[in-house]
């Protein structure tokens, strides 16, 4: 899949960036919970190819995984790219693709 981008926001006593505001603002609408981060990660996969196909460019996909905690409760949120999988699934060797985590 390549390297992933990863960036870390550690946000106790410090102003928090758009982006994680923007993360909290998503766990208390889903969740309808009060939430306040002290610590983000995200991880970003920028034009991943499918696992059996790495060589193959032309349909990829850019997804993250934002893990975040306010020190007490954690949370990931998995988002994937406008448009979803851009992979051909019905092309791929195996036939038991998953998209997310178990």
């Amino acid at each position: 899949v390549g390297v992933p981008n990863l960036q870390e926001f550690l946000t106790l006593n410090t102003a928090k960036p758009p982006f994680v505001r923007d993360v909290e603002e998503k766990i208390r609408r889903y969740l309808k919970s009060s939430y306040s981060a002290v610590w983000t990660l995200k991880i970003t996969w920028e034009k991943a190819p499918a696992y059996t196909a790495r060589t193959d460019t032309r349909r990829t996909i850019t997804y993250q995984a934002i893990l975040t905690t306010d020190g007490f409760r954690s949370y990931i949120l998995m988002l994937y790219q406008d448009g979803g999988m851009q992979w051909d699934y019905t092309r791929l060797a195996a036939n038991n693709v998953l998209i997310g985590y178990t």
